[in-house]
């Protein structure tokens, strides 16, 4: 009988253990998450990008890549920023692709985003950043006669390691739509 009585009292005491760990761990306040057993799921304790990292002697999270390696998918460019390269360049490289409505579409887009702001909507050399006397020196213009000579691949190698002080955009624009960007350039702008 003493037994069943303890029973009873530690199965009482029990509920109530129960009840009260229940009730404590509903969450009335939505600002917070409330307990959290494994908090490391949640809360990464990973470096954030821009932020200091001792762990490197530059004390910089985010390292450059391995010098010499090379992005899946991508063939490494034969020609430097130089004249003589961007003459042969011109006279070696060739576009195999088509001018369909899809490519010079494209074209026109990736124009819109990484050509417009300097070389202008109509490839006048008149963008926005020079127009506005946020850059102090005209940009190309794309519609000059020395430019309507140069062919495609001329174009490609520009975007490709920059010319003058316009910088490169061939770490930024994959080199299928650098090609339309050329193609966007001879077949629509300088109509």
């Amino acid at each position: 009988m003493k037994v069943e009585k303890y029973i009873q009292k530690g199965l009482g005491f029990a509920f109530l253990l129960l009840t009260f760990a229940l009730i404590s761990s509903c969450d009335f306040n939505r600002r917070t998450t409330g307990y959290e057993y494994f908090d490391d799921m949640a809360h990464s304790s990973a470096y954030e990008s821009y932020t200091k990292n001792p762990n490197f002697s530059d004390n910089k999270t985010m390292q450059p890549p391995v010098a010499g390696t090379i992005p899946r998918g991508s063939i490494p460019y034969a020609y430097q920023k130089t004249d003589e390269d961007r003459a042969l360049a011109a006279a070696t490289l060739v576009n195999t692709l088509e001018a369909t409505a899809e490519n010079l579409q494209r074209g026109k887009r990736m124009y819109g985003i990484y050509c417009l702001q300097c070389h202008g909507e109509n490839g006048d050399g008149k963008g926005s950043l020079y127009v506005n006397k946020k850059y102090p020196y005209p940009p190309a213009s794309l519609l000059s006669e020395k430019m309507m000579a140069n062919p495609d691949a001329d174009i490609f190698h520009v975007i490709t390691v920059g010319h003058g002080i316009m910088a490169e955009h061939g770490s930024m624009i994959r080199s299928e739509d650098r090609w339309k960007i050329a193609m966007y350039i001879k077949n629509e702008l300088q109509k």
